[in-house]
């Protein structure tokens, strides 16, 4: 590079810097405000949640124990709408939003839903399932999937056993949506599907309970193929 050259690119660097300068000081007090606004927001955030949330959270899980306990026995009318003073899942939903025991409530809301035959119901709450615990959120998924089978919604039931098979990823739960995948396709009249999913029942997770009578499932794809 000659010395010209080498002096206009100073000069357009030292221009390029004094004009970043000058955008500083001229709009130095917005800047500030700015600044200024993200702090205060940061804090509000961490107040709201120190203040609010946390104690919220607190007494969220404190109360819904008594509807697990409902839920575990199967009274399901009890696990949802509470009893003797303590909330059912539908109170801790609507009372406790944003906490974390809200958002597991959903699922145990939705599936006590299911069990009552209440399909709609238990689609609307299990969809609003947010967790992160790899199995319930299989189970979730799997369970909307039911629902949609009893509505005959299969298009959408097939969605959800996809989504419960590959979240799942394990020997127990991914074989068990697998099947309910391969009964849906059959129902839908796409035997070829059923007999992939069924294959890969006993290709993938042959120790599974789903595996032992799975060559039934699949000599009746391939027969009506």
């Amino acid at each position: 590079m000659s010395k010209t050259q080498a002096s206009n690119k100073e000069v357009v660097e030292n221009k390029d810097f004094r004009q970043t300068s000058s955008f500083v000081l001229e709009n130095q007090k917005s800047l500030i405000f700015i600044g200024a606004a993200i702090v205060a927001m940061v804090i509000i955030y961490i107040a709201y949640q120190r203040l609010y949330i946390a104690p919220r959270e607190i007494t969220a899980a404190n109360q819904m124990h008594v509807a697990q306990d409902f839920w575990a026995k199967k009274d399901w009318d009890k696990a949802i709408k509470g009893d003797a003073g303590y909330p059912g899942f539908e109170k801790i939903v609507n009372d406790y939003s944003n906490t974390k025991a809200a958002n597991l409530a959903y699922f145990y809301l939705g599936t006590a839903y299911l069990n009552k035959g209440e399909y709609q119901k238990a689609i609307d709450n299990l969809t609003n399932y947010r967790g992160g615990d790899i199995m319930v959120a299989a189970e979730a998924f799997g369970n909307t999937g039911d629902a949609y089978v009893e509505l005959k919604d299969y298009d959408k039931a097939e969605t959800y056993f996809k989504k419960a098979a590959d979240k799942a990823k394990n020997k127990f739960l991914t074989p068990f949506y697998l099947k309910k995948l391969g009964l849906v396709y059959e129902a839908q009249h796409d035997n070829k599907s059923a007999d992939e999913a069924y294959k890969t029942i006993k290709s993938e997770y042959p120790e599974s309970i789903q595996s032992q009578n799975i060559d039934e499932y699949i000599a009746r794809a391939e027969a009506k193929m």
